[in-house]
């Protein structure tokens, strides 16, 4: 090991970077690293970091010289080298060790590195013979006691390729951030649609049939992961993961197809070989994994005394939406027997609640969690109420279990944090939503897309809608971005951070709302 002096490096010289590095091994000619050809090189799909602990991190990378032809790799296990170095230069090894890339992950490879100090920053690479990975930045959260003075961490969701570029994530790898969530659609499943970018080898990827095997469900990982901008955005912080829907096929309920008519089984492989490809491509721990087709995404992340992140799935335990799927009213909804998430994994998340010393205790998840009727009439459940129950509407008997117990039991500063709509939102969580002297529970922020339309005739009628919902204290459906939360223990602040177009890989972001929420004070307000 070297004893030379290294050059001080910030944090965010850093990230400046390797947001170049990221998108030089995906440019064809690019000699950024080493003297290999990245065009042909094992790591043309990037580099990840994930599930920080205090003591641990999880690192990804999956070996691809051909990334949309199945990968390329020959059917033979290869040894994968890894480093973790307390400096970007790398000369300051702390961790090393040697993971086994095998063909029946994809040549994926989720190394568990132990034994690192807590709340400090690290960088890592990944090396196959002579060819090395871009180097890449995480760090490990704080000890479970320490009284971290902030957290700093941005939500995204909902990346479809074919609606347009992703200068959302250009933008999020240079925020300074120790942590991004990702709340589901890192893929969509479609067929042909299109609409932005030019083509290339990896939109006819895009533009092939709608996806159902294994291999198809690889490729198309392999073609949104070979995106610069994305690389940038995992190589700058260690991400917390789960999934929604398009991760497998448009709004589906554990065993059952948004469409009927298709044999439970043929779904049922569909869907087993959707989850090994979202594994094979997601920097989670290997325990996610448990055995065949199972897997618990389901989980929590705690940073320090200040937030705990409890990681929900709403897909794998859901009961078939009521109802069918769309804007419907019935009483239906308000089945108690209908769950988002399994009996079992209710238990999980409230018991973690009931138990809980952080000072932020916040749900990461998939879809709107306040009642939101999109055809309001007075009194919100008239003849004219139309809610959309994918969302949690169409479970209200569990969501009222959970906003009682968040009324009753108190737990520090609950707050929801959800993707899916395509569209941003502030919202006021209430035991009744219909009584505006009913007391708020808590506070939700809705993230827009990275790229995912919000189609411009539902904006008017939204907006309208509004009036007769008060506890929505803010709609955008127009900008695409992501939220950037800046959290300490007196304050939680939510940025909405939005670019001009998706039609151009890089576009100017901007602030488009900022909102608040005060240390034991429910509800949001603008900051």
């Amino acid at each position: 090991m070297s004893d030379t002096p290294i050059p001080f490096v910030t944090r965010r010289r850093f990230l400046a970077t390797a947001a170049v590095g990221a998108a030089a091994i995906a440019v064809p000619g690019s000699r950024a690293f080493g003297q290999y050809n990245p065009a042909n090189a094992l790591f043309t799909l990037g580099i990840a970091s994930g599930d920080p602990l205090p003591w641990s991190v999880v690192l990804w990378t999956r070996l691809a010289p051909d990334p949309l032809a199945g990968g390329g790799m020959p059917a033979r296990p290869v040894n994968v080298h890894w480093e973790v170095a307390r400096d970007p230069g790398m000369r300051r090894v702390v961790r090393h060790g040697t993971d086994r890339a095998r063909a029946e992950f994809g040549h994926s490879v989720h190394p568990e590195v132990w034994g690192l100090e807590p709340d400090r920053e690290y960088w890592y690479r990944f090396r196959v013979g002579d060819q090395q990975s871009a180097i890449g930045r995480t760090r490990t959260s704080p000890a479970p006691w320490a009284r971290s003075s902030e957290l700093r961490f941005a939500f995204a969701s909902c990346q479809d390729w074919q609606n347009g570029y992703w200068p959302a994530y250009r933008a999020l790898a240079a925020e300074d951030l120790d942590l991004v969530v990702h709340l589901g659609d890192y893929i969509y499943e479609y067929g042909p649609e299109a609409k932005t970018r030019a083509a290339s080898p990896a939109d006819r990827i895009a533009n092939s049939p709608e996806i159902t095997d294994l291999v198809a469900y690889r490729n198309r990982y392999a073609q949104y992961r070979t995106d610069p901008a994305l690389q940038a955005a995992h190589a700058a912080a260690p991400w917390v993961v789960t999934w929604d829907d398009h991760e497998i096929e448009n709004n589906y309920a554990a065993g059952v197809r948004e469409e009927s008519g298709t044999p439970p089984g043929e779904f049922a492989a569909r869907r087993d070989a959707a989850t090994r490809a979202w594994f094979e491509h997601m920097p989670v721990r290997r325990s996610t994994f448990a055995a065949g087709s199972r897997i618990q995404i389901y989980r929590r992340v705690r940073w320090g005394s200040l937030a705990r992140f409890h990681v929900l799935d709403t897909r794998q335990y859901r009961t078939d939406q009521p109802l069918g799927d769309g804007l419907k009213q019935g009483p239906e909804r308000f089945d108690p027997a209908a769950t988002m998430t399994g009996d079992r994994q209710e238990r999980w998340l409230l018991n973690g609640l009931d138990r809980s010393d952080s000072h932020w205790n916040v749900l990461a998840q998939q879809t709107i969690f306040a009642q939101v009727d999109f055809n309001p009439s007075p009194g919100a459940e008239g003849a004219a109420g139309l809610f959309n129950v994918d969302q949690w509407d169409g479970y209200a008997a569990q969501r009222d279990r959970i906003s009682r117990f968040l009324a009753d039991r108190k737990p520090n500063n609950p707050i929801v944090i959800t993707g899916d709509i395509h569209s941003s939102w502030v919202n006021d969580l209430k035991l009744d939503y219909v009584d505006p002297r009913s007391p708020i529970v808590g506070t939700e922020f809705v993230g827009t897309s990275i790229s995912s339309d919000f189609p411009e005739e539902f904006i008017a009628p939204v907006t309208a809608a509004l009036t007769d919902n008060p506890h929505i204290r803010f709609f955008d459906g127009r900008r695409r971005g992501y939220v950037l939360c800046t959290v300490s223990k007196d304050r939680w602040q939510s940025d909405y951070r939005t670019v001009e177009t998706v039609d151009v890989a890089d576009a100017p972001t901007s602030t488009l709302a900022s909102f608040v929420v005060e240390d034991g004070v429910p509800g949001a307000q603008r900051a």
